[in-house]
């Protein structure tokens, strides 16, 4: 069992002649990466500057720190926004959302960015003193650009930094022995709501993605190390870039770390972590990953950045407890892709397949064996229920109702591939049969996120009225650069690709059990 880590890096040894070759783990990660950097790239263009969630607070947070202001001044009090100092057309980012919350209403209804406008100007933002990491990456973009131009930078800087972490969970999925229902898992868990958020100035999607990639990463490092094989250097340095990105995307994100990590500890055992921590090169990737964490621990609690949190009527904490208790399963809908400022529902047909995707995932993981595999299910269950419950209600009575379905968006995704990891020792047969319904699993994916970002398109090009408008499209009251067919044509394409890339992946036929070492099976 014992191979070189250039092996780790090189396609695996053709094992029987009807045994497909698997890609290298660096392959993977590289084509990867390509395709969800394309995906997020037309979500940057198909949705309306300032479309997103709070994106022109975060847009100004990200030029204030790109120019110098990790923090920016207020008075101490809860809820008050902070102001900083930025050029003119960043100050003005509040003003091109009149669409937000309605709708209705397109992006027509806002003036162009001015671009000509770079004076030094006061501007007020809720992420003012929110941990400074992701906003300098993302803010380089609007150094020496400015206007629109600026904006889509950022945008697309943060695009494909997310997209990195997002090709990191298939890179260390398809390092697994048994590969294939992890991979089918990380399939399933990227919904609509992962690439919209992908494609915009957000946080959000670096702590989604950065939290699954050190979740599987993590397992295929302990995997390996339970099978006495050399540990990837590849796997090593997405660890380290995950868990150390990971601390710095928002106040939460040191607790989902460490949920993540101890739920693949439970995967693997204690014994095998405890084995894992002889290894040089796990203790450097441990160490990188707790100084940022310690740096990022120190931010939170003397930058205070839960007191920019913004304010609404309070509510009672057990009213607010049993609130979200009931919308528990509500907020599937959120986590399947609810767009624009939370006021576009994707469509009824998109939401039920991945209810059932997610059904599916769920029942074959609490049904799975070795059952250790579903200890690691209940701690990341009880977190996306548990979690949320108890924040909303400590809060509520100061903060009002805080909670949207997207801050959980992490450990949801973190769930689905623990069912994958789960699963990954039932019977896998690359039969006729097999390869159909992989095939028409695809298709339906495919179909599903199409329908989303064609909705959100919709939505933006002449708004969501009482009536049936799909054909009024062909006339729209605004269009996203380049034209919404085109992006629409270029995002199935795209689609189609990755889809072309999961299926050759999971025809290649499983190791014969002859191949697999016993030893290395009872400690996985």
């Amino acid at each position: 069992m014992h191979k070189s880590i250039t092996s780790l890096l090189t396609p695996a040894p053709r094992l029987s002649s009807t045994t497909q070759k698997r890609p290298s783990p660096l392959r993977v990660l590289l084509v990867a990466w390509l395709l969800f950097g394309c995906i997020g790239s037309l979500w940057t263009f198909a949705s309306p500057l300032m479309s997103i969630p709070d994106e022109p607070a975060h847009a100004i947070k990200a030029a204030a720190v790109a120019r110098g202001q990790f923090s920016g001044n207020t008075t101490g009090k809860q809820g008050e926004q902070l102001t900083v100092s930025v050029p003119g057309y960043i100050a003005d980012l509040h003003d091109y959302k009149c669409f937000a919350h309605k709708s209705d209403v397109t992006p027509a209804c806002a003036q162009p960015i001015d671009a000509t406008d770079r004076g030094w100007r006061a501007a007020t933002t809720s992420a003012g003193n929110y941990n400074p990491v992701y906003y300098g990456i993302v803010g380089l973009g609007s150094r020496g650009l400015s206007g629109e131009a600026a904006i889509y930078a950022m945008r697309l800087i943060s695009t494909w930094l997310v997209a990195f972490f997002l090709a990191a969970i298939f890179c260390a999925a398809s390092s697994l022995r048994r590969f294939h229902r992890p991979v089918i898992a990380a399939s399933v868990a990227l919904t609509p709501a992962v690439f919209f958020l992908t494609g915009s100035i957000n946080p959000s999607a670096l702590e989604i993605a950065s939290t699954a990639a050190l979740f599987m990463t993590l397992c295929a490092i302990l995997e390996q190390s339970a099978g006495k094989v050399p540990i990837s250097r590849l796997l090593l340095v997405t660890l380290t870039l995950s868990g150390a990105l990971l601390a710095h995307t928002r106040p939460l994100s040191l607790l989902w770390l460490a949920i993540a990590a101890l739920s693949a500890v439970i995967c693997f055992r204690l014994n095998t972590f405890l084995q894992t921590l002889k290894i040089r090169g796990f203790q450097l990737a441990l160490a990188g990953i707790a100084l940022s964490s310690l740096f990022a621990l120190w931010w939170v609690s003397s930058a205070k950045s839960f007191e920019s949190l913004l304010t609404g009527a309070p509510i009672p904490s057990d009213v607010a407890a049993v609130a979200m208790l009931d919308k528990t399963v509500f907020f599937m809908v959120e986590y399947v892709g609810v767009l624009g400022w939370i006021d576009t529902l994707p469509p009824p047909a998109a939401l039920y397949t991945w209810v059932l995707g997610f059904g599916a995932m769920l029942i074959l993981a609490y049904t799975a064996r070795p059952v250790r595999g579903r200890w690691a299910m209940a701690l990341l269950t009880l977190t996306v229920i548990i979690v949320p419950l108890a924040l909303q209600a400590a809060t509520s009575e100061q903060l009002g109702w805080i909670w949207q379905g997207r801050y959980t968006l992490a450990m949801v995704v973190t769930l689905i591939l623990a069912a994958g990891v789960a699963t990954r020792f039932r019977q896998y047969r690359v039969t006729p049969w097999t390869k159909s319904l992989v095939r028409w699993g695809l298709v339906l994916g495919i179909l599903a996120h199409t329908y989303v970002f064609l909705e959100g398109l919709r939505r933006y090009t002449i708004g969501i009225q009482a009536h049936v408008n799909w054909t009024e499209m062909f006339e729209p009251l605004w269009q996203p650069p380049g034209g919404w067919q085109l992006l629409t044509l270029a995002y199935i394409a795209v689609l189609a690709a990755g889809g072309v890339c999961v299926y050759r992946l999971l025809a290649i036929k499983p190791a014969p059990r002859a191949e697999t070492s016993p030893s290395t099976d009872a400690l996985s």
